[in-house]
């Protein structure tokens, strides 16, 4: 599992952990059921406080991406459907308009918005579409 901390970067140190590892699973460089490093073994190759990984690790389970297993370690749950589409749409949409937001104010066309979101989509891990 590769995670690149930046000192530079402004975000927490465990947001930029929590982030990454939601891309991670997002593009499949991880999947349901694979474990992650121990919390005191991933603070040590990011040379960061064991309790900043323990922070992001109980963010990401508390968000349902991880699931702890006492004794065990800790694993990449499987993929939530329990929400209503309408709560999912509210959880997609309101990131989105930030994004649409942001590229508005940098000056993209729609056209090129929609050019960069069907290349990123194509590098990403999808769910069979019943799921959805």
């Amino acid at each position: 599992m590769q995670i690149h901390i930046s000192t530079s970067d402004g975000l927490p140190i465990y947001v930029q952990i929590v982030n990454q590892v939601k891309y991670l699973v997002a593009s499949g460089r991880l999947s349901a059921g694979e474990e992650l490093p121990p919390i005191r073994v991933l603070a040590d190759r990011l040379v960061v406080n064991p309790n900043t990984v323990a922070r992001a690790y109980t963010e990401l389970e508390r968000e349902g991406l991880l699931v702890s297993r006492p004794g065990r370690g800790v694993y990449v749950a499987q993929p939530r459907i329990d929400l209503t589409r309408a709560a999912r749409d509210r959880r997609l949409i309101e990131p989105l308009d930030r994004w649409l937001t942001e590229a508005v104010h940098l000056g993209y066309s729609a056209d090129e918005v929609l050019r960069v979101v069907a290349q990123r989509v194509r590098e990403f891990h999808w769910q069979s579409e019943t799921a959805a």
